[in-house]
């Protein structure tokens, strides 16, 4: 209520002065002096009022303006330490992000150090593999030099065994075909000189152009004898048995068949060789091959004799 009279009184004084003008206006014609005196004694008691009001005006103007200073200060005061804890806060984020940067920075830097180490360490086992790879090129390159002369050398020596070949075909050929036993001796001379190849070759000719003379046997035996002394003992043994089958009457089937038993010695069927060797001898039992066919038996019976025997002691 004061607060209300304080807000009101400076309207309520105007208002107050003009009703006393107003009735002091009115009253003045008709009022004595005595009343008129006591009229001016309540004027002045209303100025003090007044003066009395606005000295309560003034220093409840004084109070609440300290108030509001107060209030402003508590406002300020409260305002700082809302912007200091931020501050604070703010402060603690920096320093967490500083801690941060500071360990990705190191990480990062520690990887930049690692990452160079292995560049480095790659780039040297490049340049070893480069040096391995031209080691490996200059050893091929090396090997197919040596290669190329081996092919060389090789490709020398059988042109020179092709010329060979076609200069002993030439001399054959050159031999008319009634000269069958100029042929047959040529081929023959050629197994004695130990070309076992190509009398095989001039036998084999031979035939072609003869298959129903009566060196036709002896061809075939000698071709037979060729892969013989070769040491091809299978083809041998095949040539061997074609003599036989064809020409079972022919002079060379006893020996035939004593070196078709042989070849089956040779390459360890044993039991087939001596029945080769004993059907020689019922066949051929006269012939000087049936003589050695039982040398040969008996010799083996020989060893099996001793080495049964060596076997029971």
């Amino acid at each position: 209520m004061h607060k209300k009279f304080v807000s009101q009184g400076p309207k309520f004084i105007i208002y107050f002065y003009f009703l006393l003008l107003f009735v002091f206006s009115l009253l003045q014609a008709c009022v004595t002096t005595e009343d008129h005196d006591l009229l001016k004694r309540d004027i002045n008691n209303l100025q003090k009022e007044s003066l009395s009001v606005k000295n309560d005006l003034n220093t409840l103007k004084e109070k609440t303006s300290g108030v509001a200073k107060e209030d402003s200060f508590n406002v300020v005061r409260l305002s700082q330490a809302e912007i200091q804890s931020h501050l604070s806060n703010v402060s603690k984020d920096i320093q967490i992000l500083s801690g941060r940067f500071d360990e990705n920075k190191y990480f990062t830097e520690t990887a930049l150090k690692n990452s160079a180490a292995e560049i480095e360490l790659i780039k040297s086992q490049i340049a070893n593999l480069e040096g391995q790879i031209k080691d490996i090129k200059e050893k091929l390159s090396a090997l197919e030099s040596r290669t190329a002369q081996e092919e060389t050398i090789q490709k020398q020596e059988k042109d020179i065994e092709e010329e060979s070949q076609l200069q002993e075909d030439q001399a054959a050929k050159s031999l008319t075909a009634n000269d069958k036993e100029a042929r047959y001796t040529a081929a023959y001379n050629t197994f004695v000189g130990k070309k076992y190849k190509a009398a095989r070759k001039m036998f084999e000719d031979f035939l072609k152009d003869f298959p129903k003379d009566e060196l036709t046997d002896n061809a075939q035996f000698w071709i037979a004898e060729t892969y013989y002394w070769e040491d091809d003992f299978e083809n041998a043994i095949l040539s061997y048995e074609t003599l036989i089958k064809k020409f079972p009457k022919s002079p060379k089937t006893p020996g035939a068949l004593l070196k078709q038993g042989l070849s089956f010695i040779e390459i360890g069927d044993k039991k087939t060789g001596q029945i080769i060797l004993e059907q020689l001898i019922d066949r051929f039992p006269d012939s000087r091959e049936a003589k050695l066919a039982e040398k040969n038996l008996e010799k083996n019976t020989e060893n099996i004799r001793v080495n049964t025997e060596k076997k029971k002691k």
